[in-house]
């Protein structure tokens, strides 16, 4: 056996203390990445092995030692010593031996030399032993790197016991120890590893504690591309694969395919709902190593309802290998993704199937989220989702066809304030107040043959039944102080006879008096020259932002209106009126209403003592 001929105490042509805390602290998310880095060199050794051989082995196996240490050993092309020199003396720089093989940079996951350094973020020492499968007269090579910077590359002899390919041996760093640990290191290459198309093990101690076994972590085929007896089988292993990787049960799947950007997947509907707007994150990988568990952007805002897990070929990952690269490859995927998901979304609305039910009832709010943007979708929305009105859950498609048009408020507080009035007189509002909702309607008030408007308050006036002139004229000055009771408050009061008798008043909000006070705000807050031009867009004299209607088939209301115009309890049962309205329209009390309904009460509770004081009186006389 000739004697090894070494090259030992050089250094590397970087700082790579500095290159090491780079990838730490500013490149990876964190140590954990040292298993992927090194399955990357595994399958790109085994990647250019095959451009040779198409028979050859592929296989890459992880080793956790009783000591701690790690061994990765992989069946790849291996490297000649001029190699080895070129790779690991120099890293972050395209190799010779690229160009060598026939390959490009495209047919490999990673760079040898920056995936090789990430270990030293959980290692001290670094051990590469290695033997090429393509220069059968070139001899083994080892290759030592320490954390301190200083390498030691040694040629061993040709006889010496090298299989072909790569074993690359970490020694732990203090303090990470528990990163190479045999659960650790098997919950990482399942994690990193499970769909590469090479057979990737670790060694696992046995439960009864009698030796050690070889476990495989990787699928040969991917869970979607995979041949299976039935349509019926398919789902139920995508089934189990989604509860598995993703952790829940989905409601339904869909095919994902995007043979542009060498891409193919599936979907997973979720089984609960999610706010609207929350991150929609998927499991990306690339060339079937995982890219990253959270990927963001693969789909659009709207497609919030499910999850993705993709593999592809073509689109780029950004420097840290965990997100993807936005170009338009990335872009024209994702509009790709986003109709091959509308579409199903449209089929399923489109059927009345089980599945299509719960995903109705579980996500129609992403189903609104769509319709704001697709026009089909719109159309469906309004045939097959339940909207709040005052005759209960409906179909627009249903009020449509009842009432001739739809009527809708959008918020909430107003729906509340008409809803009562509206059931009781046979008209139909809906409620535009909830998440989307108004925009919805709005855009399909724009739809050929949709007639939809937003309620005012003169279609409410429409309903309410104005006071027999007799009636009027009988209790006129009590309207008159009644007004004056609510003319600070930026509100009209008008009596009208409606159902339900029970409700004493209704606080209808006038969006154009509204804005009028705004800009009379701004008016009285603005310079000259501003405020000019503002007062002329206000008016002379704009409406009222509120109005009040009282009931007077309400008895409450009737025996208010029997009171004389100077009594204080007129004006503070009008304020009551007015604060009873507010809460029945849902909105909560500020600190002006307080006030006012405090007062109402002072006056109210003091008539009622004195009252029962003359009532007192009058019965000891008698």
């Amino acid at each position: 056996m000739s004697e090894e001929t070494t090259a030992a105490g050089r250094a590397f042509q970087v700082d790579l203390r500095g290159v090491v805390d780079l990838l730490a602290r500013h490149l990876y998310s964190g140590p954990r990445v040292y298993v992927r880095e090194l399955l990357q060199n595994g399958v790109d050794a085994i990647t250019a092995r095959r451009a040779h051989d198409e028979g050859a082995p592929g296989s890459v196996r992880l080793r956790p030692g009783d000591d701690g240490s790690l061994e990765v050993t992989d069946t790849g092309i291996g490297l000649t010593p001029a190699q080895a020199e070129e790779l690991l003396a120099t890293v972050g720089r395209s190799s010779k031996r690229d160009l060598d093989l026939g390959l490009g940079r495209e047919e490999f996951l990673g760079q040898f030399g920056i995936g090789l350094l990430s270990a030293f973020m959980v290692a001290d020492q670094i051990e590469l032993v290695s033997r090429s499968a393509v220069d059968e007269q070139a001899p083994p090579v080892r290759w030592v790197g320490y954390s301190d910077g200083r390498y030691d590359l040694s040629v061993l002899p040709h006889d010496a016991d090298v299989a072909v390919g790569s074993t690359v041996r970490l020694r732990p760093r203090r303090d990470a120890e528990h990163w190479l640990g045999a659960d650790m290191v098997v919950a990482l290459a399942q994690e990193f590893g499970a769909l590469l198309p090479v057979e990737v093990s670790v060694e696992v101690p046995l439960p009864d504690g009698s030796g050690t076994a070889w476990r495989r972590v990787s699928e040969p085929v991917l869970p979607w591309r995979g041949e299976y007896a039935d349509e019926a089988a398919r789902d139920a292993a995508l089934t189990a694969y989604c509860e598995r990787t993703l952790g829940f049960t989905p409601l339904a799947h869909l095919d994902l395919d995007v043979p542009l950007a060498g891409l193919s997947g599936v979907a997973f509907v979720l089984p609960t709902a999610v706010p609207p707007g929350a991150a929609s994150r998927h499991r990306v990988y690339l060339k079937r190593m995982l890219l990253g568990a959270h990927v963001d952007d693969l789909l659009p805002e709207w497609a919030f309802f499910v999850r993705c897990v993709v593999d592809t070929t073509v689109l780029r990952p950004t420097a840290s290998r965990e997100q993807l690269y936005t170009d338009d490859a990335l872009l024209a995927t994702q509009e790709v993704l986003a109709g091959q998901v509308r579409a199903w979304a449209v089929a399923t609305l489109s059927s009345s199937s089980a599945v299509s039910r719960k995903v109705v009832a579980t996500h129609h709010l992403a189903l609104r989220s769509l319709a704001l943007v697709d026009d089909e979708v719109l159309d469906l929305v309004a045939q097959v989702l339940p909207f709040e009105t005052t005759d209960g859950a409906s179909t627009l498609a249903d009020v449509r066809g009842e009432e001739g048009e739809v009527l809708f408020t959008s918020r909430v507080e107003d729906f509340r304030r008409v809803a009562p009035v509206a059931r009781a007189h046979g008209m139909t509002v809906v409620n535009g107040g909830y998440v989307y909702d108004s925009e919805l309607l709005a855009r399909l008030a724009r739809r050929p043959g949709w007639r939809a408007r937003e309620l005012s308050a003169g279609d409410i006036a429409q309903v309410l039944t104005p006071l027999e002139p007799h009636r009027e004229l009988e209790v006129l000055d009590q309207l008159r102080a009644a007004q004056a009771v609510v003319q600070p408050l930026d509100c009209e009061l008008v009596a009208r006879s409606f159902e339900p008798q029970h409700v004493p008043a209704v606080l209808l909000q006038d969006r154009d008096g509204e804005y009028a006070r705004e800009v009379r705000q701004v008016v009285a807050a603005d310079d000259d020259l501003w405020g000019g031009v503002l007062s002329g867009l206000a008016g002379d004299a704009p409406a009222p932002a509120r109005r009040l209607v009282v009931n007077d088939a309400n008895p409450t209301v009737r025996r208010l209106f029997a009171a004389d115009p100077a009594d204080p309890v007129l004006a503070a049962g009008v304020r009551s009126l007015y604060v009873t309205a507010v809460l029945l329209a849902g909105e909560p009390l500020r600190a002006r209403e307080a006030a006012l309904m405090n007062d109402a009460m002072s006056v109210l509770l003091e008539a009622g003592l004195a009252g029962e004081q003359v009532r007192d009186e009058t019965q000891e006389d008698v």
